[in-house]
């Protein structure tokens, strides 16, 4: 009896080992894959793009690149792929926070309007219109669920972006004031100036620097002691406290910082964004 149990015991623990050792070999590997081969056509020459405000619905490039061809140890993957094409200033080698990033999924190109460009290089790159600049551009390559990424060759070219209208038109006035319970004059308006007047940077920038309470509200205004008019966000809980798009009439208080201290508020109306930096 004992030398059954025995015998059933390694018969059983064979067929565990076997077991164990086919699941070993069904085990489905990376092995690696092809950087993405990116080539382009401009609408100008080979290394530069031609921006023209009378051209913005044309074509100014088309982007093309090859398959990654991810390998596992079953064969070539049938997984989707999805791209990220980044467009950066040259020298900066992709690590701008401010590139441009336009995700493409499975396709294996991606064509860009004139307007599309220019707006990423005055809005995103903020480069200043008007003048010569280089940018480059590559492709990277990742499989879905996976962070197998593959970066494809960069591409220099030369643009020169034009001016736009302002995405937001900015005061008539010329002036900007910050009202709210953030601040140290409170909702009471008119606001307290010089403290609470921004410095009108340029046409379309205006900075103030000022000490906010933490978890308070504020606006933007055109005119000191009227409201009538005033630059807000769409939805308070939706925005960061960090800054974010902006526009004249909308609905909401902007969320002020959760910690008081002294802050930097930069308003851009070319771009309609804000940014509220801690000093």
């Amino acid at each position: 009896m004992k030398n059954i149990i025995q015998s059933i015991t390694l018969s059983l623990l064979a067929a565990v080992m076997l077991l164990s050792c086919e699941k070993d070999e069904n085990q489905v590997f990376l092995e690696g894959g092809t950087p993405p081969e990116l080539t382009a056509v401009t609408n100008a020459t080979t290394d530069s793009i031609n921006l023209n405000f009378a051209d913005a619905d044309k074509s100014a490039i088309s982007l093309n690149w090859t398959n990654p061809d991810y390998r596992f140890t079953t064969g070539v993957s049938s997984q989707d792929v999805s791209y990220l094409i980044e467009i950066d200033t040259v020298g900066a080698s992709f690590s701008n926070p401010q590139k441009q990033t336009v995700a493409v999924s499975k396709e294996l190109g991606k064509s860009f309007k004139v307007s599309e460009i220019n707006d990423y290089l005055l809005n995103q790159l903020q480069l200043v219109p008007g003048i010569p600049h280089q940018i480059e551009i590559r492709v990277k390559s990742n499989l879905v669920n996976n962070s197998a990424t593959l970066s494809s060759n960069a591409l220099s070219f030369r643009v020169t972006p034009y001016a736009i209208p302002p995405k937001v038109a900015p005061p008539t006035t010329g002036e900007l004031f910050l009202v709210g319970d953030a601040t140290d004059g409170g909702w009471d308006n008119p606001v307290p100036v010089p403290s609470q007047q921004f410095t009108r940077v340029s046409e379309t920038l205006y900075e103030l620097t000022v000490p906010l309470a933490g978890g308070k509200q504020y606006l933007f205004i055109p005119k000191n002691g009227d409201w009538g008019n005033k630059f807000a966000c769409k939805k308070t809980a939706d925005q960061s406290a960090d800054g974010g798009d902006f526009g004249f009439n909308w609905s909401d208080n902007f969320p002020g910082p959760a910690a008081g201290g002294t802050y930097k508020i930069q308003v851009d109306f070319q771009r309609g964004k804000y940014t509220v930096t801690k000093q």
